[in-house]
């Protein structure tokens, strides 16, 4: 009995390498279990079955194990729930020798005359299917593998992606958390500033207010209480001369002198009238607010106006006053936004008491008073300075001299507003600053400070 071993060797490795081929790429371990259990020592089952019928001398049609190969091939693909793309490479592979099978198989049905005068050449079509089979299915593994290492790899950069984008989105989510928290704690800070501000500028304008309050009753008291004297006064004279001029013999000399006196009183209550008086209007012009519309102005011819003004000014008051001044003004200097009439105040307000300190100063020496008038464009800004060499200041005074009602005069020369008006006017009223220089026994410089 002849064995042929050549075609059980071929049968088992065709059904060996299809079922290697299908395993891998269709994956029948996972997609389809219960087949895979079946299919997987199929090869074993078909070697057996070769060897038992050779053996025992039935003919086994060598190609009827291809056609059962090709059966099953065809249900797997059917129940596959592979990829298209692994389906296209099992089909590329294993097709061309299940085409081959079954057009072999039916020219040796239909014309087995033919199919045995060339069975060589359908063996050997077989046989080059068969090859393809292995060299194909060879190069789609060594593809697969490649492809598989590569979405391997790519799935682990995947991976690797994923994670740090976990991890990044929990370190924004704890700095979110955390600038929040920051965010709270600075509003609420915030909101205890402003309250706490807020409390602080009310305890400033009360404070502001008792210190108004109180530099009003003491600078006001003083000529109310003149007024008030010499009424009560002037009362009991009236009294006197009616009393006299009820007499039948009338004392013309005691009505003369009760007259008189009568005379000096009102004299007096007048004078210290217009002492409340004047208090009273610069307390108005202290905290009123200016109208005036701010205009491009020429300081050299404002400062020029005022200082004359001031002078001639005081010659008309005291003839016996006399000083000489000088004007520094830079040429060509550029206009600035200022109101025209509060700036004036200023400004008279300064050279006033500039020409007061040197006349005070020349009653007790003899020297020669000046006031120097300088305006100068330094730094984008316009310095106005109004310097005197007169009686000069203490630093205890100087740090009390823009607070109002705060004035070195005697009591009826000054109401110690004018500086403090001055300060709110440049400061306030126009964003400037306004500051002095004092040695005293020397002289006084106040210095203005304006944005162009």
């Amino acid at each position: 009995m002849n064995i042929d071993y050549g075609d059980i060797a071929m049968a088992v490795g065709i059904l060996a390498g299809v079922l290697r081929i299908i395993t891998r790429f269709l994956e029948t371990e996972k997609q389809l279990p219960e087949l895979y259990k079946y299919t997987r020592f199929a090869w074993l089952g078909m070697l057996i079955l070769l060897l038992v019928a050779e053996s025992s001398g039935v003919k086994f049609f060598t190609r009827n194990y291809l056609e059962i190969i090709s059966l099953a091939v065809l249900y797997i693909l059917y129940k596959s729930k592979g990829t298209s793309q692994n389906i296209r490479v099992v089909g590329l592979t294993v097709l061309p020798l299940i085409i081959t099978i079954f057009f072999s198989d039916i020219f040796k049905l239909i014309v087995p005359k033919f199919y045995k005068n060339n069975d060589d050449f359908f063996d050997n079509i077989i046989t080059f299917a068969s090859i393809w089979l292995f060299g194909f299915g060879i190069y789609a593994q060594r593809q697969f593998k490649r492809d598989k290492a590569q979405k391997l790899k790519e799935a682990l950069e995947r991976q690797i992606l994923e994670d740090k984008k976990n991890s990044l989105e929990v370190q924004v989510a704890e700095r979110t958390a955390e600038l929040t928290q920051q965010k709270d704690a600075l509003e609420k800070t915030i909101l205890e500033l402003k309250s706490t501000q807020d409390q602080l500028i009310h305890a400033e304008k009360m404070a502001s207010l008792g210190e108004l309050t109180a530099g009003i009753a003491h600078e006001i008291q003083n000529p109310l209480n003149f007024v008030n004297n010499f009424s009560e006064m002037s009362v009991e004279l009236a009294q006197e001369l009616n009393e006299e001029l009820d007499k039948d013999l009338i004392d013309k000399d005691l009505v003369k002198e009760l007259m008189g006196d009568l005379i000096q009183n009102q004299e007096k209550i007048s004078h210290h009238g217009k002492r409340a008086s004047s208090i009273v209007k610069g307390m108005l012009e202290h905290s009123r607010t200016s109208t005036g519309q701010k205009e491009l102005t020429d300081i050299n011819a404002l400062a020029d106006e005022y200082l004359r003004l001031s002078y001639h000014g005081l010659r008309a008051k005291d003839k016996s006053f006399n000083a000489d001044f000088k004007m520094d003004f830079e040429e060509n200097l550029p206009k600035v936004n200022v109101v025209p009439q509060d700036f004036g105040r200023v400004l008279l307000n300064l050279i006033n008491n500039a020409f007061y300190a040197v006349a005070k100063r020349e009653k007790s020496e003899s020297y020669k008073p000046l006031v120097i008038v300088s305006v100068k464009n330094i730094d984008n800004q316009i310095i106005i300075t109004v310097k005197d060499n007169g009686t000069g200041m203490p630093d205890a005074v100087k740090a009390k001299i823009f607070q109002p009602f705060f004035t070195t005069k005697p009591t009826g020369e000054g109401t110690g507003l004018g500086l403090s008006l001055s300060y709110d006017i440049v400061t306030k009223g126009h964003g400037g600053t306004i500051d002095v220089t004092s040695a005293e026994g020397e002289g006084t410089e106040f210095i203005i400070k304006l944005p162009i």
